[in-house]
């Protein structure tokens, strides 16, 4: 069973990810990490935060001369902008007056970083949380709920990507599907593991190049008019072996796993596994995937004619490619400021403004690659266990053997 937490607030000194349950030889360097944060920074839309905020990445345990020991893995992202926030975020008392007083710089910025935040902003947990925990201002919320959480979450999953393709094979690649009213037509060609530099490279992830051009127009216009962008991101893996997850429990069915997975990022308002929402709408006739009798020349295990269900039946993985899709809604912070209530006067305003992005869907890419990542590596392990990556290969090969024997059950096999 793989295990991860979070621990941390957006503008504290810094986040941590720790990972429980991590098989020993998986091969993995701080160098592997600091790219997966770096490919998270990435995206047309974003912030001046992602240019001055930078991650210093750390190893506290878990790894050794490049290996992973079988023990607990503990990674610290640290926050190059801590001394400006020290005081707001100190875990001891602070003296009211010096909460009063600008950072040394005389920016007006700078003092109005320690005004306390009465005015929640619609779409973020700001009121919500304050309601729940009775705080007076959103502050103790909006540094947990912020989606800076997820660079915690992206170490992780960079962990749990290495274990899936040292240990079975399977690879992981992400790319966008809409920004805003601008989608990637329905027949375009799906990106690979190998087209993970042109992804990159791309300014919103697109692999659609005429599409990716005019999402980037997009964009422009609602930065232009003070607004902001939402989308639609897509996870694929391929080489999923067949049998991970189960029907036997609603706990343990992949799919909803990897729905829950999906959801639990900050701003993901909806996820379909394949065809989703599309298949909903077709016939029974043109919703599933028809099976074809197994070819042992090409080491097929009983191929499908198409992918609606995106690689899961039942809760189970049926070997094709795995497509996971999540709709990020706009970013809450919207320049041109909601209407809200003080909650320290209960008059009629609007929403605090800070710095924010104008469209963080490619970066939401990479964030779901990750989550899909550690909640595959959890459902892999399940199925193999095994403490090191040479026994889950060894297990893997096992069960290959008993699904191949399944395989050539075939009208020549007796000749």
């Amino acid at each position: 069973m793989l295990r991860w937490l979070t621990a941390g607030e957006s503008h504290g000194p810094s986040l941590i990810s720790l990972l429980d349950g991590v098989p020993a030889g998986i091969e993995l360097t701080s160098d592997d990490l600091k790219d997966a944060l770096a490919r998270r920074r990435l995206g047309h839309g974003r912030g001046s935060r992602q240019k001055f905020e930078q991650d210093v990445l750390t190893i506290h345990g878990g790894l050794r001369h490049g290996r992973t020991l079988g023990s607990p893995l503990a990674i610290e992202v640290a926050n190059s902008e801590w001394p400006k926030w020290e005081k707001v975020m100190s875990a001891d008392p602070v003296p009211r007056e010096d909460l009063l007083i600008d950072a040394g710089t005389g920016d007006e910025r700078e003092i109005a970083r320690n005004r306390p935040l009465s005015r929640p902003r619609p779409g973020h947990a700001d009121l919500s949380g304050m309601l729940k925990y009775g705080f007076d201002e959103a502050r103790p919320v909006l540094e947990r709920a912020s989606a800076r959480e997820t660079a915690a979450r992206v170490v992780a999953g960079r962990v749990a990507a290495a274990l899936l393709e040292q240990a079975a094979g399977i690879r992981l690649v992400s790319h966008t599907l809409q920004v805003g009213s601008v989608r990637v037509p329905e027949d375009a060609e799906l990106p690979t593991p190998e087209d993970l530099e042109a992804l990159d490279a791309d300014p919103l992830r697109c692999f659609h190049r005429g599409t990716s051009e005019a999402m980037v127009a997009e964009v422009d216009a609602a930065k232009a008019d003070g607004d902001t962008l939402g989308g639609v991101v897509e996870v694929l893996a391929y080489g999923a072996p067949v049998g991970l997850g189960s029907h036997i429990q609603w706990d343990r069915r992949l799919d909803g796993r990897l729905a829950q997975a999906i959801m639990s990022i900050q701003a993901m308002k909806g996820v379909e596994i394949g065809d989703g929402f599309a298949t909903a709408g077709r016939r029974g006739s043109e919703a599933h995937d028809e099976i074809l009798a197994a070819d042992a020349a090409e080491g097929d295990t009983f191929p499908r004619v198409t992918n609606r269900a995106g690689g899961l039946e039942g809760g189970i993985t049926n070997g094709q490619i795995i497509r996971v899709r999540g709709a990020l809604k706009p970013i809450s912070t919207v320049p041109r400021a909601l209407r809200t209530v003080d909650v320290s006067t209960g008059e009629q305003t609007t929403a605090n403004h800070q710095r924010s992005d104008t469209c963080a869907v490619a970066p939401a890419a990479v964030i779901a690659e990750a989550v899909v990542a550690l909640t595959l590596a959890d459902a892999l392990l399940e199925k193999t266990g095994g403490d090191s990556v040479a026994e889950i290969r060894a297990h893997l090969e096992g069960t290959n053997a008993l699904q191949s024997a399944l395989t050539d059950r075939r009208p020549d096999s007796a000749q």
